[in-house]
């Protein structure tokens, strides 16, 4: 089988519960309502297990961005191949999380918040983002379309911008439109099923493409 790669074993899950708290307090509170104590107090904890679990601030927003990411699930190999319809159901799940993450809350006010906070000195979240972010979901669904092409199901010569290809079809402006206050898709599994069967289109293999013909 392939074993599932999201909702991170990186933490425990009371440290989950912990960052879920964190997360929920940046929402509704905005960056002056994330300290140490009023997460100490709506997670209830002590401080003291904070700094051991996070470190200081900055390692607590990158454990916050991780466990967001980790909403996203890919699929890692795991000694079987992938064959068409797994390969396609493993692509949808993915472009689902990715539709659902993006448009929740969470993750326009930590985008809001970065994007406030650019023209800062020493500012850090938008670095956050980008390395314990979207790099992490980059990185483990290229692995997944390797896999796919190491299975003889999917063509390309460069996996990262076949992957590039992949999140444009998927996310296209959506994510900014909803940064800008728009109201995000009503079905997340429409859009996901039809960004899979583009990407499908332009990268499977010809076993690939006549499997799909045989089904319609």
């Amino acid at each position: 089988m392939l074993s599932e790669a999201g909702q991170s074993s990186e933490f425990s899950p009371r440290q989950n519960a912990v960052l879920e708290q964190a997360l929920r307090l940046l929402v509704d509170g905005g960056e002056k309502a994330l300290t140490t104590s009023g997460v100490a107090r709506a997670a209830n904890c002590s401080k003291e297990s904070l700094y051991k679990w996070f470190g200081d601030r900055d390692g607590l927003l990158s454990a916050m961005i991780t466990y967001q990411a980790s909403k996203v699930r890919t699929f890692e190999r795991n000694g079987e191949r992938l064959n068409t319809i797994s390969l396609h159901d493993h692509l949808v799940i993915f472009a689902r999380d990715l539709l659902e993450v993006l448009a929740g809350d969470v993750s326009l006010a930590l985008n809001r918040l970065a994007i406030g906070q650019s023209n800062r000195d020493g500012s850090k979240l938008g670095k956050l983002l980008l390395e314990r972010g979207r790099r992490q979901i980059d990185r483990r669904a290229i692995g997944l379309i390797d896999a796919g092409k190491r299975a003889g199901l999917l063509r390309f010569t460069d996996a990262d911008e076949a992957y590039h290809t992949l999140y444009g079809l998927i996310v296209s402006d959506l994510h900014v439109r909803m940064l800008l206050g728009e109201p995000g898709l009503k079905d997340t599994s429409r859009q996901a099923e039809k960004a899979v069967s583009a990407f499908l289109k332009l990268y499977g293999t010809e076993k690939v493409l006549a499997e799909a013909a045989a089904t319609v």
